[in-house]
């Protein structure tokens, strides 16, 4: 039995963490007053960046070096795709909504195509896939052997770490920072934010942009750690429901975390029970529904109370009241 909650442990955390820097970024987006629904494609496009890099290094270098490469190309991947939501949002005012979903559907698309094609012309292949390998895991010596919780420092994943640091920074910059006063200002009263000197459209798309960052981490994260290689399915429902975590979290960084572990365990959960229970494979598909009944099941409950941006969604026009 311990060593069944253990798993549930490790493998709900390498889910979970992920999850959270991505709602991070859309907490961010969203708090400038930009509705952001293209998490899933900024994360698509940013592992897709990220393995590609990895993948090519790796002709060149052995040891962590691409790995590390990987998730710096998949932050600048993810970002310079989302430049592309601030620019129909902010510079166009396309409905942000759409805008967002369109984004998705073309990460998806164009990630596979562009994966296909490179294979063939640079590393001769066929395949649809970047394969990326394992990634070596880690365990802290003595609170490893604490009971229970030890399992938080058993099997780690480099990124987790990476992951809970950037939150950390991240947390302070959006909270204690003028630029994070300033961000929160554009999402909440955005023509008072303008009066006071602030250059609304620009901090707006700053934040899209440290979205499509944070997206592209959690993209990678995922890559090396559900099935050590690059696709673009493999990353289906994930933004949204990072996405779902942030509204629970009421666009608030700490709750929203709580709501992405409850969700990991979830994943992490129902697996554990098909292996206690000893049922075939073919169930997994149906266990991965899990964090999205729950998402539900949550909805029911928590909307009413959920208080978003108060200019959330609504394009800035200088001059407009």
């Amino acid at each position: 039995m311990t060593e069944l909650l253990n798993m549930v442990i490790i493998d709900g955390l390498s889910f979970a963490l992920p999850l959270f820097i991505m709602a991070i970024g859309g907490i961010y987006s969203e708090k400038s007053g930009i509705t952001n629904l293209a998490l899933e494609g900024f994360q698509g496009v940013g592992a897709f960046a990220g393995a590609f890099a990895a993948v090519f290094l790796a002709q060149y270098t052995a040891g962590p070096m691409p790995c590390y490469f990987s998730f710096l190309f998949a932050m600048i991947g993810g970002g310079v795709f989302a430049l592309l939501h601030a620019l129909l949002c902010i510079r166009f005012r396309a409905n942000q909504v759409i805008s967002g979903v369109v984004m998705n559907i073309l990460a998806v698309a164009m990630t596979t195509f562009l994966t296909k094609r490179i294979n063939a012309a640079v590393f001769g292949n066929a395949g649809n896939k970047f394969m990326l390998g394992t990634i070596a895991r880690f365990t802290v010596p003595g609170l490893s052997d604490i009971p229970v919780l030890g399992a938080i420092f058993t099997n780690v994943y480099p990124f987790e770490g990476f992951i809970l640091v950037v939150a950390a920074v991240m947390s302070c910059v959006l909270y204690c920072t003028p630029f994070g006063l300033r961000l929160r200002a554009c999402g909440d009263n955005p023509h008072a934010a303008d009066a006071a000197g602030v250059d609304v459209n620009r901090v707006r798309t700053v934040a899209v942009v440290i979205s499509g960052c944070l997206s592209g981490i959690a993209g990678m994260s995922f890559a090396y750690s559900i099935s050590a290689n690059f696709s673009a399915d493999i990353f289906l429902g994930y933004g949204y429901l990072s996405i779902a975590a942030l509204i629970f979290g009421n666009w608030t960084i700490l709750p929203a975390f709580w709501a992405c572990l409850l969700f990991g365990f979830a994943h992490s959960g129902g697996m554990a029970l098909i292996l206690r229970l000893g049922l075939p494979s073919s169930y997994n598909d149906l266990v991965r529904i899990l964090p999205y009944v729950l998402t539900l099941v949550l909805l029911i409950f928590f909307s009413r109370h959920n208080r978003s941006p108060r200019a959330l969604g609504e394009p800035y026009e200088k001059g407009k009241r």
